[in-house]
């Protein structure tokens, strides 16, 4: 990990609406990896679910700024449009934390 910047760390926890599908909710939010890239601020995302139906997604930044400019960008760009209508708005609870470590 790079002593010139400050990495952070966005936890982002919810549940998909009824009748969403798993796989084409994959799609949906890879469909943003363009977009996530061409930022350059992305050093890492994963995506999981549990087996209570709770999903993460977990995106290393490298600023929180950055982490509050690409959100911005996200919800104005259409190709976001797909994932964020599978979520439950009611079940989404995000955090930022500053990263300490980073296994690479």
């Amino acid at each position: 990990m790079s002593k010139t910047r400050t990495d952070v760390a966005e936890i982002v926890t919810f549940r998909l609406t009824t009748g969403s599908d798993a796989a084409a909710f994959v799609l949906a939010a890879r469909a943003l990896e363009p977009m996530l890239q061409a930022t350059g601020n992305v050093t890492g995302r994963t995506l999981s679910c549990d087996d209570t139906g709770t999903w993460t997604d977990h995106i290393t930044w490298t600023s929180m700024e950055a982490a509050k400019n690409t959100a911005e960008m996200m919800m104005a760009d259409p190709a976001a449009a797909p994932m964020m209508q599978m979520i439950d708005p009611d079940h989404v609870q995000m955090r930022h934390a500053q990263v300490h470590y980073q296994q690479e």
